[in-house]
């Protein structure tokens, strides 16, 4: 399931095309067209999801156009779709070794091959898209730096 962020360019006389990602505060660049702005706010946005997912945020779901039009920070700009595909994100990947019952073996690979996907790409999309919906802080990353608490069992 990939994220569709709304974005509002701007272009002002001699300046050039800026980008809002208006569910994405502080997330925004600039380029010298329309077409290249679009480009850029879409890595933009990766980087910007990759950056709350190392934070342990949840990712914000995408907003409508119809209601962000009625700011009037974004008046007179021109609106846009960007798709984010949250497999593509440049996260280190980890190999794991998980037991499933055959039942959800069975409709993971159903899944994957009716989506032309992999086993573990379907797993990301479904992990990124339950997280983008206000997962609960179980389904987040762990902060990066800080030590785990260990019990006295496992030291």
């Amino acid at each position: 399931m990939n994220f569709n962020y709304p974005i509002v360019i701007h272009k002002d006389r001699g300046s050039d095309y800026g980008v809002i990602v208006p569910d994405l505060p502080g997330c925004f660049t600039a380029a010298d067209s329309i077409d290249e702005a679009i480009e850029m706010a879409r890595e933009a946005i990766e980087l910007h999801l990759e950056g709350l997912i190392d934070e342990g945020q949840v990712i914000p779901h995408p907003g409508q156009i119809e209601k962000h039009r009625l700011n009037r920070d974004y008046s007179g700009g021109t609106w846009a779709i960007v798709s984010i595909e949250p497999a593509n994100l440049r996260l280190r990947a980890r190999r794991v070794n998980i037991t499933l019952p055959q039942r959800v073996l069975d409709a993971l690979d159903t899944l994957a091959s009716r989506t032309h996907e992999t086993r573990s790409g379907v797993i990301v999309k479904a992990v990124a898209s339950l997280a983008g919906r206000g997962a609960t802080r179980a389904l987040r990353p762990a902060r990066r730096g800080r030590p785990q608490k260990r019990s006295p069992r496992t030291r």
